[in-house]
């Protein structure tokens, strides 16, 4: 079956799970699609039907194959790409297009401190469109850790910034998926910004290492909507990226991945 043929299966039984009558649905299928994503957007991290979860990795395999998986593998390092003679070139790469189709051992996700990804119907941000393909299952582990961490912490516990977690990726071609929180700027950028932002990229890569990850792709951590400037983001990942590949081997390729033109533009003029 296509991923289309699953859609009017899974859309009855979200209505019956969720005992609401979907009204005015679609009769195209990237409408019906879209009308999925944000149920999957604004389920609580709550207990899946057995014939739900079937049916949506059914859908999700499908949908992820028909969207085509990106082989990290074939990804040229900057050394080959850009001439770049940064030290660690031969291990560090850029890539602009969809972390979420990706199939290298982890991705990162730039995660808000609630860590259970983005409530906004079909929002166009990295932690909505990684919710989405891998699966309602996603917020479910999120939700698991964090209610753990409650536990020890107190009720009102938020996941720090640069403090990653780890988990599965479900549907998505990665083996796994590490969130982040990073540096929310609301005035002028300051030192203590730019060392959150560093420690973003080191705990990540700890974390690889700790978790036997040889490839991992970064998004740009905390610009957009957390409005941390461009060029600098970039500078202070290219530079923790590269001290850290120096002084460890464990992890093989470390992609960049850019998604904006703009951001790709900055990246090369760093790397080159």
């Amino acid at each position: 079956m296509s991923s289309e043929e699953y859609l009017g299966p899974f859309l009855e039984l979200m209505e019956r799970e969720s005992r609401m009558r979907f009204t005015g649905v679609p009769d195209n299928t990237e409408g019906r699609r879209m009308l999925l994503r944000s149920y999957m957007n604004v389920r609580a991290p709550s207990p899946i039907p057995e014939d739900l979860l079937r049916i949506q990795d059914d859908y999700l395999k499908e949908r992820n194959s028909e969207r085509g998986v990106s082989r990290s593998d074939d990804i040229p390092t900057v050394d080959v790409s850009l001439g770049s003679d940064i030290p660690s070139a031969d291990r560090i790469a850029l890539w602009q297009g969809d972390i979420t189709t990706l199939d290298c051992d982890a991705i990162v996700n730039a995660a808000n401190s609630q860590m259970l990804g983005c409530f906004q119907p079909c929002h166009a941000c990295i932690d909505n469109c990684i919710h989405t393909y891998s699966g309602m299952q996603l917020r479910m582990e999120c939700n698991r850790q964090m209610t753990s961490l409650r536990n020890i912490h107190g009720m009102d516990y938020e996941q720090p910034t640069s403090m990653p977690m780890l988990t599965d990726a479900y549907n998505l071609p990665s083996k796994k998926v590490i969130h982040v929180v990073g540096p929310i700027i609301n005035g002028p950028l300051n030192t203590d910004d730019e060392m959150m932002l560093a420690q973003c990229y080191t705990n990540v890569l700890d974390m690889c290492r700790d978790n036997d990850l040889r490839s991992v792709a970064f998004c740009c951590i905390s610009t957009g909507v957390f409005h941390f400037p461009n060029e600098r983001a970039a500078e202070i990942a290219v530079d923790t990226v590269a001290e850290w590949l120096k002084n460890d081997d464990s992890i093989e390729k470390v992609i960049f991945n850019v998604f904006l033109d703009k951001d790709r533009r900055i990246y090369e003029q760093i790397l080159s």
